[in-house]
């Protein structure tokens, strides 16, 4: 693997990890800054989370704008130092609102998956970009497993140490990535920054113009959406339908990322040759069409902790997808693309724990007309069929060409 790929994929690592390697230690964080009751830091903790999204939300575009206009190179390894500072003021912080002020700044700086992406893009053939966007996505996966499990080992050392563990990591990489990382932005496809472009529904308003690119947007925010239900009501789930504990809890979580993590960094690449990109998305769409419904359904703990990891094999539909409309936009666009759907990823963030945990809690309440806590997988299921349904009937036009040939 080159120096340069494996700096990209580290970032992404650090970009996943940024909630769940402070997850364990936030509830003691906010008591400790606030004195208040645990209810109150779970209001924070909310608000934290949300920022963070939004943050990403709002910046993704212009992170990847940027990086069209200025390169890849200056805006990762920027991003990254004021990352490794940013966890340091954390660190230290001593008011809620000093964590608030932490969590704007982090939810920009990790807004460089699209950035990563877009480098992706640059370095890649037509026929390899959906396949090296899944190691973007193993990257995300790996981060989405250490984060909880290192989190919860530094917090043996005390509240802070996550924090200043995060800034040594982000600060190592931005070294290691000024040595290796070249830049890949040529005057070929350097393009001039816009805010219109940079707006983040401007941005996929902008991209929903391309021809066949709209409807793919549709599906991928649908599909987003409907995969947050994960982080959203997963350990009240587990709680309430199994008696879970918060270690099996974690457990089924690392389980969940490491297999996608194998999905999207291998398996993806087997499957991609035997079906097509166009093939590949319905077959991921199917499989979590069942997956969810078993999810929403099962009464078992252990049958729930098999279906976990093999929930993750429809992990295929995000780089699949993802290879699709980067071949729909011209060279110079790579980044714009992966702004937008980093954007649309942040605003899936945003919206699903509200609508997930609305409807764990219409379902679960002790007057609730039918129990079920398994219902918001069964509310994903019905969006990943909306979105095949809106998949099969707008076909991106140069995939059928190509998958007829």
């Amino acid at each position: 693997m080159r120096p340069g790929v494996l700096f990209i994929l580290i970032t992404v690592i650090l970009d996943s990890m940024g909630i769940g390697l402070i997850i364990p230690v936030m509830p003691d964080l906010i008591q400790e800054v606030q004195g208040t009751g645990l209810s109150t830091a779970a209001l924070w903790g909310g608000v934290l989370s949300t920022t963070f999204a939004v943050m990403q939300f709002l910046f993704g575009p212009v992170i990847g704008g940027l990086s069209d206009r200025f390169g890849r190179r200056p805006v990762l390894l920027l991003s990254l130092v004021v990352m490794a500072l940013d966890y340091l003021v954390m660190a230290v912080a001593g008011s809620i609102f000093l964590l608030l002020l932490g969590r704007v700044i982090g939810g920009i700086t990790a807004a460089t998956q699209s950035t990563a992406n877009a480098y992706m893009a640059d370095i890649s053939g037509p026929d390899d970009r959906a396949a090296n966007f899944g190691l973007i996505g193993a990257a995300f996966g790996v981060g989405f497993v250490l984060g909880p499990l290192l989190g919860g080992v530094l917090a043996e050392y005390g509240t802070r140490a996550p924090f200043y563990a995060a800034a040594i990591l982000a600060a190592l990489n931005a070294i290691f990535g000024y040595f290796v990382l070249r830049e890949t932005v040529t005057d070929d496809i350097r393009r001039p920054f816009r805010w219109a472009r940079a707006n983040p529904l401007g941005s996929i308003r902008q991209l929903g113009r391309v021809p066949g690119v709209g409807p793919l947007l549709i599906v991928f925010f649908l599909y987003q959406v409907a995969f947050m239900v994960y982080p959203a009501i997963w350990s009240y789930f587990g709680k309430e339908r199994f008696g879970w504990e918060p270690a099996t809890i974690g457990l089924s979580l690392a389980l969940f990322g490491i297999m996608m993590a194998v999905v999207q960094g291998g398996l993806i690449r087997w499957v991609l040759r035997l079906l097509g990109e166009r093939g590949t998305v319905i077959y991921g769409h199917v499989f979590d069409v069942g997956a969810f419904v078993a999810l929403a359904f099962v009464t078992n703990g252990t049958v729930a902790l098999i279906l976990t990891p093999l929930a993750a094999l429809a992990a295929v539909i995000t780089p699949a997808l993802q290879g699709i409309m980067s071949k729909a936009v011209s060279a110079d666009a790579q980044g714009e693309l992966q702004g937008a759907l980093t954007s649309a990823m942040a605003l899936a963030m945003i919206l699903s724990p509200m609508v997930m945990t609305g409807t764990f809690a219409a379902f679960t309440e002790t007057d609730a007309a039918f129990y079920l806590p398994g219902a918001p997988f069964f509310l994903s299921a019905a969006l990943i069929v909306v979105g095949l349904v809106v998949f099969i009937a707008f076909p991106p036009k140069h995939t059928l060409a190509r998958d007829a040939g």
